[in-house]
């Protein structure tokens, strides 16, 4: 079996929707496309699609392997091009994953300029408050918030945001604002879980690093929940400064304990090390990388003019 065959057989049907679509936009008969789909199947000793008589769907196996084979078959296109001397833009299919806030505020508007600019690139933008593994959720590069773990992947530093405290006004006017780690005894918070313990914060002081307990009446798994949740007057939360720029703008969050904060986090972009980088993913980097840069200095640049730093 001709597995670089097998493997276009299936992206065609799987972006034509039928076999008889496929077999059209190919001009090869239908008895051919089906045979080829039959052939992977028993290779793989797995099915592929599921079949009814009015539409095809894939199966888990077979989304997993649509997606290898099209970066695949897409490597293979660029080395021959690389080969032979070709110039050609860039083009195919790019998976970015971020964080759902810094995805939405920032990824978006850059990748808009991106498609713009590489009309022969698609993109498709993961966002998820939670690392994911490069490889196995086939995922192109990732923005990372955070010191990162050594590996063999290649990390570029795009700068850095904070990590901050806040609650609302009303909150602050009930309870009183903490002017120390410590007095958080006596409030309670909404802990956004991927980034505190429910249980404890940690915090800076002049003899090193202090864990305070808290009384967490309400724990989440977004930042954007605990941030719903601070605005409502639940309690203090923990986020990074980005993530309530437009409730800072609106009124809705104060910043208490600024002296306090812990040492602020890099951000990066993150991708797998590999000798021939993708044309897709350079022109990505190269386009991304200094607009990021220059979004992160404004940001914290209009923090420092409002009295934030």
């Amino acid at each position: 079996m001709d597995k670089f065959s097998a493997m276009a057989v299936l992206l065609k049907v799987v972006e034509a929707g039928t076999l008889s679509a496929a077999a059209k936009q190919m001009n090869v008969p239908l008895a051919t496309v089906s045979r080829r789909i039959a052939e992977l199947e028993a290779h793989l000793k797995t099915r592929m699609l599921n079949r009814s008589s009015r539409h095809l769907s894939l199966t888990e196996a077979g989304r997993l392997y649509v997606e290898a084979s099209r970066r695949i078959l897409e490597q293979v296109e660029e080395a021959e091009r690389t080969a032979m001397g070709v110039h050609s833009d860039p083009k195919g299919r790019l998976t970015v994953t971020a964080p759902v806030v810094f995805g939405r505020l920032h990824m978006v508007p850059i990748i808009a300029g991106f498609l713009a600019a590489y009309p022969d690139i698609d993109v498709k933008l993961v966002l998820a408050d939670r690392l994911l593994d490069l490889l196995e959720s086939d995922v192109d590069v990732a923005l990372r918030i955070g010191e990162l773990d050594d590996s063999s992947l290649i990390a570029s530093s795009v700068g850095a945001v904070r990590r901050v405290t806040c609650a609302s006004p009303s909150y602050l006017a009930a309870h009183g604002r903490p002017q120390r780690p410590e007095e958080l005894r006596g409030h309670v918070g909404v802990t956004f879980d991927n980034l505190a313990s429910p249980e404890a914060w940690r915090f800076a002081s002049p003899d090193g690093d202090v864990l305070v307990p808290i009384h967490s009446r309400l724990t989440v798994t977004t930042a954007e929940a605990a941030i719903a949740g601070a605005i409502a007057g639940l309690g203090l939360t923990r986020v990074l400064s980005y993530q309530i720029t437009e409730a800072r703008r609106a009124g809705q969050l104060e910043l208490v304990l600024e002296d306090h904060e812990l040492p602020a986090w890099p951000v990066s972009l993150v991708y797998a090390g590999q000798q021939l980088l993708p044309r897709k993913l350079r022109a990505f980097l190269d386009y991304a990388a200094p607009r990021l840069r220059e979004r992160l200095r404004e940001e914290t640049a209009a923090f420092q003019s409002e009295g934030w730093c």
